[in-house]
């Protein structure tokens, strides 16, 4: 499967997204179902996380692959599974890693840009959910070091929290400000991140 990603989508089923195959799949939420492809292959070329929307919306970051591939943008889907993209967002400085619905509504997205390349800017960018503008940057502004942001996640007390490479990097959604690095493990590279009640 390749998976990259996954989350409880409105119909309460498990959804994961397929990177070689470029399209999400969904199981019932006890995963004893083989799972059904929503979307055709190759839907984006090359998924880097996805969200669902109070209203039902789909949305799906698409990044570079590994060997170069993609393109920097995100699109959504309707809900009633319209399986044509609608372009949402526009921004010459994204290069996403993970996508989440803020408690707002709004899209947040980590980014790394350009990918993979060594100085890269990394930040988590907010963009409306509906006119897909860019309402504000997240920078770490020296309170952690922030490289290789990765998922991204909203704790119970909604602040939002970044993995990234040897840390997890905390900020206050409602300010903006970095609250620095809230757990230190030499080596991490970590891809998601779950809050367990």
């Amino acid at each position: 499967m390749n998976p990259g990603g996954g989350t409880f989508g409105p119909d309460e089923r498990y959804y994961i997204g397929l990177r070689s195959a470029r399209t999400i799949m969904a199981f019932s939420a006890t995963l004893d179902d083989a799972g059904e492809r929503i979307m055709p292959e190759g839907i984006v070329p090359f998924p880097r996380g996805f969200a669902f929307g109070s209203d039902g919306t789909l949305f799906l970051s698409s990044g570079i692959g590994p060997s170069g591939e993609g393109e920097n943008t995100i699109v959504s889907f309707a809900e009633g599974r319209n399986l044509k993209p609608a372009r949402l967002v526009s921004d010459p400085e994204l290069s996403p890693l993970d996508l989440a619905v803020a408690p707002n509504g709004n899209i947040v997205v980590s980014s790394e840009h350009p990918f993979g390349v060594r100085g890269a800017v990394t930040s988590v960018r907010e963009y409306g959910a509906l006119d897909g503008d860019l309402i504000r940057v997240f920078s770490a502004g020296g309170s952690a070091e922030f490289r290789k942001p990765r998922g991204l996640r909203f704790g119970p007390d909604g602040i939002l929290y970044c993995v990234a490479q040897n840390e997890v990097v905390a900020f206050d959604f409602a300010s903006g400000r970095c609250l620095g690095a809230v757990a230190l493990y030499p080596r991490l590279n970590g891809q998601a991140l779950v809050f367990f009640p």
